[in-house]
């Protein structure tokens, strides 16, 4: 049966454990919440990515995301690119990031719950294992506790160990670049994912110094995949399309500081800027007092 266990430690910071006959993951509500570590047990093997050039902290409010990129499992709330939101400047990445959260633990789950101290949301994530399964179970609750509404994005944002032939799986209609400066293709018109240029782009490449970073959208089902056939192991989350309507992709093939890792990024928005998102009516919006709830589910296991 799952259990929960306390008094762990990484680079000093305090790590909760939750662990069954299938799984190990290690969380550092002190530190955004962030997932650690996600081990499948009988495989022996971890999924996330994780900076070896970085100790696990926490960083101040308003610091630089890219340099301290650490990996693990974080999300970026209220926003991605640093700008000011409904008379808010909102920092890189978001607050969420940068905000200690409280920890409690109710019979086998771990509830933890901050407030963003500048954008003014109140964040809740309740984890629970799905048995002796590969599977985590998230239930949230965004609330907006000021007085003025509040346009946001969020974001779940995995960074997973990759390997060249390693595939990303994804049911989306249509796709297109972010940014030609962060990818290996240069189309600027939307395409049919997965293929561009006459290439698969869902296909790990070698780490050949180059990046990709797609918006991907018309999703069929609320779902992203990352696959090794070779391993026969996948990693996954499934999700509320009403909720995250978007599927964001970003992968380092050693471009982005010598980093090899694909990130898997369910998002409630399109595109980058929730400026812009919000004039195109897609991204998040709670009035005063309103509440978002959603559940996500992740899987870690064998194919």
């Amino acid at each position: 049966m799952p259990r929960i266990q306390q008094n762990l430690e990484l680079d000093g910071v305090p790590i909760v454990r939750l662990e069954s006959a299938e799984l190990q993951v290690d969380v550092a509500p002190s530190v955004g919440g962030r997932i650690v570590g996600l081990l499948n047990k009988p495989a022996g093997y971890e999924f996330l990515w994780r900076n070896r050039g970085l100790r696990l902290q926490l960083k101040p409010s308003g610091s630089e995301y890219d340099p301290n990129f650490y990996g693990g499992i974080d999300e970026l709330l209220p926003n991605d690119v640093a700008e000011p939101i409904n008379g808010v400047d909102c920092p890189d990445h978001g607050e969420l990031w940068t905000t200690p959260l409280a920890c409690e633990l109710l019979e086998n789950r771990l509830v933890l719950q901050g407030r963003l101290a500048r954008f003014g949301l109140h964040y809740e994530r309740t984890m629970q294992l799905r048995g002796d399964t590969p599977w985590v179970d998230f239930a949230y609750q965004l609330t907006n506790t000021t007085d003025q509404p509040r346009e946001f994005l969020w974001k779940l944002h995995a960074a997973l160990a990759v390997r060249e032939g390693d595939v990303i799986e994804c049911p989306a209609r249509q796709a297109r670049i972010v940014d030609p400066e962060w990818s290996r293709f240069k189309v600027t018109q939307p395409f049919a994912w997965p293929t561009i240029e006459g290439q698969c782009a869902n296909l790990v490449p070698p780490k050949d110094g180059t990046m990709d970073f797609f918006y991907l959208y018309e999703l069929t089902a609320g779902e992203m995949w990352w696959r090794r056939p070779s391993a026969g192991l996948k990693f996954g989350y499934q999700f509320d399309t009403s909720v995250f309507p978007y599927a964001w992709f970003f992968a380092s093939y050693g471009g982005f500081l010598d980093h090899y890792t694909v990130i898997l990024e369910p998002c409630t928005a399109m595109p980058m800027s929730v400026k812009e998102a919000s004039e195109k009516r897609q991204c998040s919006r709670l009035e005063p007092g309103e509440t978002l709830r959603s559940h996500v589910s992740l899987y870690a296991g064998p194919i």
